[in-house]
């Protein structure tokens, strides 16, 4: 399958925010993110940053740079995305102590998972949870 290898995940869920610095500040703050790569343009937006969680990555940028992805998501409402994490609940309590909007509290669900689920600041709603279907070879 094209664009797997090398360890590389080959799906980046990309966001655009009005504030993407607020946003990445809290995702690595709140959410555990790591800060890859963070490309600034002259007038200090966010071009494009690389956050890391796990093995998989988000990317995000600023919204109203101009550009063909930036007009495409044009008026576009909230994405959801959800992240595998190993500790719900210690993921749970970060992100409670950097004031993150919390909707769901970890829940023991009927499939096996322990998810919760949390609002970032300009609406994108992050679920976390122990989840991690199996992909085939």
């Amino acid at each position: 399958m094209a664009g797997t290898s090398g360890g590389r995940p080959s799906i980046y869920p990309t966001l655009l925010y009005a504030d993407a610095k607020a946003a990445i500040r809290q995702l690595t703050e709140a959410f555990g993110f790591t800060e890859l790569s963070v490309y600034e343009g002259e007038d200090g937006s966010v071009l494009h940053a690389e956050l890391a969680q796990g093995n998989g990555a988000v990317m995000v940028g600023t919204k109203g740079r101009g550009g063909v992805f930036d007009a495409a998501m044009k008026g576009t409402g909230s994405a959801g995305v959800y992240v595998v994490v190993d500790d719900v609940d210690a993921h749970h309590r970060r992100a409670v102590d950097h004031g993150a909007e919390v909707l769901m509290p970890p829940t023991d669900q009927d499939y096996g998972s322990r998810d919760y689920m949390a609002r970032d600041l300009e609406g994108n709603v992050w679920s976390f949870g122990t989840y991690a279907p199996e992909m085939a070879a």
